[in-house]
């Protein structure tokens, strides 16, 4: 929970983002349907499955993140910025590079069984371009105020600024299990 520049906070996000963007549209949206609904090995969620349960957690947050933007006075906000605590412990738990623990998907944030393939990845990229304005937007915002309820319990909210790193963490972890399933000539390949 140490204080951080809130530019570097931003353009860090921002990068993580356009790396999904990137992954998205070379790889997930010119795979075939059938590599997108494939089941991982260990019995695990396919692409297109990761990608959709991404997407449900997009569908709560995005308009939240917009309404608490837009109800702000665009305004020279303060330079840094500190996670609370609860913030950083949603962080950590879905951060890759912090936890390695399994955690079963919410009911609401469960993907289905056969997903609409194409649609899901042209929703990710949609939700991921959105995201990535609002991360604008937060250069201008103050990522303390109108704090946001925690979609699997509505009564713990967190700041947007833990939000935005949220969401990405959680994004990353799920890219990382999609790509997971790629085929063999797509995990070669520097993604």
């Amino acid at each position: 929970m140490k204080t951080v520049n809130k530019a570097d906070l931003l353009q860090h996000l921002e990068s993580s983002v356009e790396q999904h963007i990137e992954t998205a549209i070379k790889v997930f949206q010119n795979l075939e349907e059938e590599v997108l609904l494939q089941p991982a090995g260990d019995g695990g969620w396919s692409i297109a499955q990761c990608l959709a349960h991404l997407n449900s957690y997009g569908d709560y947050y995005l308009p939240r993140l917009k309404a608490s933007f837009a109800n702000q006075p665009p305004t020279t906000t303060s330079t840094t910025y500190k996670s609370s605590w609860l913030g950083n412990k949603f962080i950590q738990m879905m951060d890759p590079a912090t936890s390695r623990t399994k955690y079963k998907a919410a009911k609401r944030h469960q993907p289905p069984q056969v997903p609409d393939a194409q649609a899901v990845v042209s929703e990710f990229i949609r939700q991921q371009e959105e995201l990535l304005l609002l991360l604008h937007q937060a250069e201008c915002a103050d990522l303390t105020k109108n704090a946001i309820p925690v979609s699997i319990l509505k009564w713990l909210w967190l700041k947007p600024g833990d939000v935005l790193q949220f969401l990405v963490a959680h994004n990353q972890r799920h890219m990382l299990q999609a790509k997971r399933n790629l085929p063999l000539v797509y995990k070669s390949s520097k993604l």
